[in-house]
C-alpha cells in the first residue's frame, strides 16, 4: 500500500488499465451509446419472445 501512497482505488491492485480519452463529445457518445443500446433491448424483446413460444411449444409456459 505504501507504494501506492496508500491509496485503496482497487484499480491500483489489480491492474486496471488507464485509458485514453476518445475525443468524441460527450453529447454524441450518448446519442450513440443509448440509440445502440434501444437497438440491442428490442432485439432482446424479440429473442424473450421466441425462447417464450418454443418453451410454450413443449408445454412449458412462462
Amino acid at each position: 500500500m505504501e507504494q501506492h501512497g496508500f491509496v485503496l482505488t482497487p484499480g491500483r491492485y489489480v491492474g486496471a488499465v488507464v485509458e485514453d480519452d476518445d475525443d468524441e463529445a460527450f453529447a454524441d457518445k450518448m446519442e450513440r451509446l443509448t440509440t445502440q443500446l434501444a437497438e440491442q433491448m428490442a432485439k432482446g424483446a424479440e429473442l424473450d419472445a421466441v425462447i417464450r413460444e418454443k418453451l410454450g411449444a413443449l408445454g412449458y409456459g412462462v
